[in-house]
């Protein structure tokens, strides 16, 4: 990985050829998004990544129930920047006509395109039969999928599905859901490389996911281990996707997928940006999420982020903060906004370190869209 101040990374690869990926009347290109993740891609995560370059954006999954009670923390988990095209919704759900007046929900609050969780491997979610529980209920998927897809028809609004490869290594079966996704009218597939039984542990099976595109004819999309150009290029050679999703990649990293985009574009990955530039980024999306949760629940949303920025933080020569974990462990206690701004401000001046260039403007530059 760059460091912030390594010279770039310049590679021959295919990345640069890739062609647009089309969602119904959307076209992301460079065609890499970040991944919807519950709990991380809120609006202001997904307001500073767009910023940064990222093409597309999805929200945080949404139970269909918790749409259509219309919660206040619904509410917010669905509001969208008016930039941020295609607004792409992620929903969960078992009962196929209460995710069809969910689809219906979202569309009708301004959504572009429905997303539908077959992927979450989360207890809380499986144990509803939500997410990665789908498929082992081949059927019950199938018409999950068909009932969102003519609910989004009036809006002529596309749906497509997130999945795993399967439940288990043994019941791998995502190519025989994408068919029958396909034959319902699914527009596009996203297929995280692992099982639920794996959850995050062990490596993503891209070369499985090219079994998934062979099997279709609709666009896929790999997910699952990217987080820098080699693993960018590796995962795009092994799936045969058509497009590229971050997901956890992101974690501390919010400029990532714009660093990917311009790989994409350019066959150069950008530098990581320096210390001074992270703390700028680091305060700014603290203090969205003060604004947007209200300050009592901003402050506990804000805390695995401030602990990623910190672990992810690199010196000119790659080395860590030193310090690191006592500084997480006062601000996962801290309560006061001020003090946390002064804490990081402090922290990241130390890591530039005496005489280093204020390289500031490139936040500027990371978060430029180049031409194709």
């Amino acid at each position: 990985m760059p460091t912030a101040y390594s010279a770039g990374n310049d590679r021959a690869s295919d990345a640069k050829a890739r062609p647009a990926l089309r969602i119904g009347s959307f076209a992301i290109d460079p065609p890499v998004l970040l991944a919807p993740m519950s709990g991380v891609t809120d609006p202001p995560f997904r307001r500073l990544a767009r910023r940064l370059g990222a093409p597309a954006v999805v929200s945080e999954m949404i139970a269909s129930r918790e749409a259509l009670r219309e919660s206040r923390v619904t509410l917010n988990r669905l509001k969208a920047e008016r930039d941020e095209r295609p607004r792409i919704v992620q929903l969960a759900g078992h009962d196929p006509a209460a995710v069809a007046e969910a689809v219906r929900f979202c569309l009708d609050l301004g959504a572009d395109a429905i997303d539908l969780n077959f992927g979450c491997p989360a207890k809380k979610v499986t144990n509803k039969e939500c997410g990665s529980a789908l498929m082992r209920e081949p059927d019950r998927a199938a018409a999950i999928m068909e009932a969102a897809v003519e609910a989004a028809a009036p809006h002529g609004a596309p749906v497509t599905a997130k999945m795993r490869t399967g439940w288990a290594a043994d019941a791998r079966n995502a190519p025989e859901i994408a068919r029958r996704a396909e034959a319902v009218g699914i527009a596009a597939l996203t297929v995280h490389g692992r099982t639920r039984d794996q959850k995050y542990a062990g490596a993503a099976d891209w070369r499985f996911i090219r079994e998934v595109k062979q099997a279709v004819s609709i666009p896929v999309t790999a997910n699952g281990d990217v987080v820098d150009a080699a693993s960018l290029d590796a995962c795009l050679a092994q799936s045969g996707a058509d497009a590229v999703m971050i997901g956890r990649g992101a974690y501390g990293r919010p400029w990532i997928v714009g660093q990917a985009a311009q790989y994409m574009r350019t066959g150069r990955w950008p530098d990581d940006p320096p210390p001074s530039v992270v703390a700028d980024l680091t305060i700014e999306h603290y203090e969205a999420m003060l604004s947007h949760y209200g300050r009592h629940r901003g402050l506990r949303h804000a805390r695995k982020h401030l602990s990623w920025s910190l672990k992810a933080a690199r010196d000119r020569d790659g080395r860590g903060l030193p310090g690191a974990a006592a500084l997480r462990d006062r601000l996962m206690r801290e309560e006061d906004p001020a003090a946390v701004i002064r804490l990081l401000r402090e922290a990241f001046a130390r890591l530039e370190g005496a005489g280093a260039p204020d390289r500031r403007g490139d936040v500027d530059r990371l978060g430029a869209r180049e031409a194709a």
